[in-house]
C-alpha cells in the first residue's frame, strides 16, 4: 500500500511552506512518527513525522515551496524493515562516457540588438544602478534577458589583489518574512522612538541578596526578564493606549498582557509570546521564558506560542547594544529596547556616583500614542525598575519572590 504524504496545516492564515531539510534520503526505511523532515512556515521551522512505517520515496526537493496540502513524499507500507547492515547494497555500474567532440563555436556577430535590455531586463537593472553596458547578454543576437539582469552583480571597483570570491545562499521563507513585517511596519506606522536611562542599583542589590535562594528552591535564575515584564504590566495598566492596536478605522485595546519576547534562534529572530504575564509572579515569568527560549533555540516553538502578543521587549544587551531604535512588531504599537548595563558615573544628591546604568528605548506608533503617553509610560517603567521593592513586590520582597 502506497501512502501520500501531505503537507499539514502549521497553523491558521498559513498556506505555504518550504521544505528546509529532508533527514532522511530517498529510498530509506522510516518508521512511524519518526521525523523525516523540517519545513520553514513564515512564522516558524517544525518538524514533519512520518505518518507510517516503509520505505520512503521523496516528491519534493529541499528549498522547494510547497503548499498546505501538497503531496511531498510515498510511503510504501507494504515494505519490510531491513535487518542491520545483512541489507544488500546495489552495486552502481560504472558507465563509461566517450568523450565528447569539441563543437566549433558560432563566430559572434552583432548586431543592433546586442547589449539591449529588454523592459524587464532594464527596470531590474535601473534598481541595481547597473549600466547594461556592463552586461553580457545571453539571449538571441546577445539580448540582455531578464535571467542575465537578476544575475548582474555591481561593479566593487578594481581589484588591487586578494581574495574577491563571494556567495549567495537562499534566504529561508521565516527569514523572508521577518524582512516583510519590518519594512512593513516602517512604511505603515507613524514610528517614534523615545529614550531614558535606569540605575539598575537596587535590581542588582535584589538579585545578590536572594538569587542563590531563588534558584535553589524554582530551579530557574532571578534575571533582569522578570523585573522588566512586570515594569511593562505595571505601566501599560497606567497607559493602556500604548497595549492598544488599530484595526481599519478603531482602536483595540485590550485588558490583558500578554508580552513577545524578541529572541535570536538558529533560524533568524523569533517572537514567542508570555500570555497574560498580568497574573504571572517573578517566578512564573522567569519559567515562561526559560522554556520558550529553550524550545526556541531547539528549533521546537510552534506557531501558535508565536501569535498574538499586545506588546514586545527586545533585549540588545545581550549582544554588546548600547542604545538601538527597536521597530514595532505590527500590529502591535510599541516595543521596549533593552541595552546592555554600564557603569557610569551620575549625580547623586549632588554628589558624583558610579552605578550600573542601562539605556531604555520605546518605539511607538504615534497613530494612537501620544508623546505624553510614550514618555509617561517609559518613566513608569524606569521607576518600578529603580524602586522595584516598593513598586512591583509591595515591600515584600520574599513574598513576591515566593521565598
Amino acid at each position: 500500500m502506497i501512502l501520500e504524504m501531505k503537507v499539514p496545516s502549521p497553523g491558521e492564515s498559513i498556506t505555504e511552506v518550504e521544505i528546509a531539510e529532508w533527514l532522511v534520503e530517498d529510498g530509506d526505511y522510516v518508521e512511524k512518527d519518526q521525523a523525516i523532515a523540517e519545513v520553514d512556515s513564515d512564522k516558524a521551522t517544525l518538524e514533519l513525522p512520518a505518518e507510517a512505517s516503509g520505505t520512503i520515496t521523496l516528491k519534493a526537493e529541499e528549498g522547494d515551496a510547497v503548499a498546505v496540502g501538497q503531496v511531498v513524499c510515498l510511503i510504501d507500507t507494504s515494505a519490510s524493515k531491513p535487518e542491520g547492515s545483512e541489507a544488500t547494497a546495489k552495486e552502481e555500474k560504472k558507465v563509461e562516457v566517450a568523450p565528447k567532440k569539441e563543437e566549433a563555436k558560432p563566430i559572434e556577430s552583432k548586431t543592433y540588438a546586442t547589449g539591449t535590455a529588454s523592459p524587464a531586463a532594464k527596470k531590474i537593472l535601473d534598481e541595481k544602478g547597473i549600466n547594461p553596458s556592463e552586461v553580457k547578454g545571453t539571449g538571441k543576437d546577445g539580448r540582455i534577458t531578464k535571467d542575465d539582469a537578476v544575475n548582474a552583480v555591481p561593479s566593487m571597483g578594481t581589484p588591487s589583489g586578494g581574495n574577491r570570491s563571494t556567495s549567495r545562499s537562499k534566504m529561508s521563507m521565516l527569514r523572508r518574512k521577518v524582512a516583510e513585517r519590518l519594512v512593513e511596519a516602517k512604511n505603515t506606522t507613524a514610528m517614534l522612538t523615545t529614550f531614558n536611562e535606569v540605575d539598575m542599583s537596587p535590581i542588582f542589590e535584589l538579585r545578590k541578596q536572594y538569587k542563590e535562594d531563588f534558584k535553589a528552591k524554582h530551579g530557574v535564575s532571578l534575571g533582569f526578564m522578570s523585573f522588566f515584564t512586570l515594569a511593562i504590566v505595571r505601566a501599560l495598566k497606567m497607559y493602556p493606549a500604548v497595549n492598544s492596536m488599530i484595526d481599519g478605522k478603531e482602536m483595540i485595546t485590550y485588558d490583558f498582557c500578554d508580552i513577545s519576547i524578541a529572541v535570536s534562534g538558529p533560524k533568524g529572530l523569533m517572537v514567542p509570546v508570555i500570555r497574560n504575564a498580568e497574573n504571572l509572579t517573578f517566578r512564573g515569568v522567569e519559567s515562561e521564558v526559560k522554556r520558550l527560549a529553550i524550545r526556541a533555540r531547539d528549533g521546537q516553538i510552534t506557531v501558535d506560542e508565536m501569535t498574538g502578543g499586545t506588546f514586545t521587549i527586545s533585549n540588545g544587551g545581550v549582544f554588546g547594544s548600547m542604545l538601538s531604535t527597536p521597530i514595532i512588531n505590527p500590529p502591535q504599537s510599541g516595543i521596549l529596547g533593552m541595552h546592555n548595563i554600564v557603569e557610569r558615573p551620575v549625580a547623586i544628591d549632588g554628589k558624583v556616583e558610579i552605578r550600573p546604568i542601562m539605556y531604555v528605548a520605546l518605539s511607538y506608533d504615534h497613530r494612537i500614542i501620544d508623546g505624553k503617553e510614550s514618555v509617561g509610560f517609559l518613566v513608569a517603567v524606569k521607576e518600578a525598575l529603580e524602586n522595584p521593592a516598593e513598586l512591583l513586590m509591595d515591600n515584600n520582597p520574599k513574598k513576591a519572590l515566593e521565598m
